[in-house]
């Protein structure tokens, strides 16, 4: 009996064929099944099982945490879209030099209280991450004392860990500039009055934390329990920080500059982890950045690497940290914004979008107004 052979092959897109070989290598491993993929490939994800812990915060497949990043197709007549608020120009000189970890002691009430709220939240994801690390502080460059303590010690920190940890910081980061710009448009239309420059760079603060996210979310796919955690993370702290900023703006400006500061030390000791050779995928020159990320940063050819693009989030980061704690140190309703303002001696430093003069814990009032 002889049966006609009908051909089943349908035309699919290179986007689908690579999810569909992404399934594939998922329901291999799950399976015990070989299977090989070509390029190259995450073997630094696959040290740490998942004995360690009995349920991971993240539920996505080690597979998916993948280096490669598929063009997406369009059909219609657009081509490109360009980022709405184009991000400043950094040197790499200026990015390794004038960017480090520092901290703005507390010198009242408010400031107190903000930063236990930075430390309390800290503490939250930490324990939610399984978070934990050798070194508690970054080095300075003059003191080695730090790195000999942690080469002494296990290492328990991967490329996986940091994605996570990564994702879930930047999806909390950028609610509190939507939240202050937003309820500071809501109050100029109230009161009728101009804003003096807040609204924009509170708006392009949580744009830029959104567009860290997504650079993050080409590498790894949350699964259904990360994506919850951060659901409810996003719902308590967007709804804590908006009757925060109507009772005192200027505590939530001191508690987002304290938590800038904490995003400046997770992105420093996962950059001083990759120098060391303790993140080998990332320290592979094959290891490639999501064309995202080379576009809106205008990465120059030759710094294209995973430790390049950490060096411009810490840099955004650190520049995030100096404007809130500036901001928090005006009078909030009356003071013009001293980053977007024009100055009538612009010899003298003063504060600016780029990294030309920096200062980690924020500007005094009387240094600008």
């Amino acid at each position: 009996m002889y049966v006609a052979r009908t051909s089943t092959k349908i035309p699919i897109s290179k986007q689908t064929a690579a999810q569909l070989s992404r399934a594939v290598a998922s329901f291999s491993q799950s399976y015990g099944v070989a299977y090989s993929q070509p390029g190259l490939h995450l073997g630094g994800l696959h040290t740490h099982s998942a004995t360690q812990c009995s349920r991971q915060f993240s539920s996505t497949s080690r597979t998916r945490l993948r280096e490669f990043f598929p063009e997406p197709e369009h059909d219609g007549k657009i081509k490109k879209t360009e980022a709405a608020w184009p991000h400043p120009e950094f040197s790499s000189e200026q990015m390794r030099d004038k960017v480090y970890f520092a901290h703005r002691e507390p010198r009242q009430l408010s400031d107190r209280v903000a930063l236990a709220a930075v430390r309390l939240a800290r503490w939250g994801m930490d324990t939610a991450t399984r978070y934990k690390h050798t070194v508690s502080a970054p080095l300075n460059p003059t003191d080695n004392t730090s790195v000999a303590k942690a080469n002494n010690e296990p290492y328990y920190m991967s490329e996986r860990k940091w994605l996570v940890r990564f994702i879930f910081l930047e999806s909390v980061a950028g609610v509190p500039g939507m939240v202050a710009g937003m309820l500071r448009h809501l109050h100029s239309l109230r009161r009728m009055k101009r804003d003096n420059g807040w609204i924009e760079t509170l708006l392009e603060e949580a744009y830029n934390e959104r567009m860290h996210l997504l650079t993050f979310l080409k590498m790894a796919e949350p699964g259904w329990f990360m994506k919850f955690m951060i659901l409810g993370a996003q719902g308590v702290f967007f709804n804590g920080l908006f009757l925060s900023y109507l009772i005192s703006p200027r505590t939530c400006h001191r508690f987002v500059g304290y938590l800038e500061e904490q995003a400046v030390l997770t992105y420093t000791l996962a950059i001083q982890d990759i120098e060391a050779g303790k993140l080998p995928t990332w320290s592979d020159p094959k290891f490639v950045i999501p064309d995202l990320a080379v576009n809106y940063w205008k990465m120059p050819e030759g710094s294209r690497t995973m430790r390049d693009l950490l060096l411009y989030i810490r840099a955004d980061e650190a520049k995030h940290r100096e404007v809130n704690h500036t901001l928090g140190n005006l009078h909030q309703k009356e003071d013009p914004n001293p980053f977007v303002s024009e100055y009538k001696n612009e010899g003298k430093p003063h504060p600016t979008k780029g990294l030309d003069t920096v200062k980690p814990t924020g500007w005094e009032r009387e240094e600008v107004i």
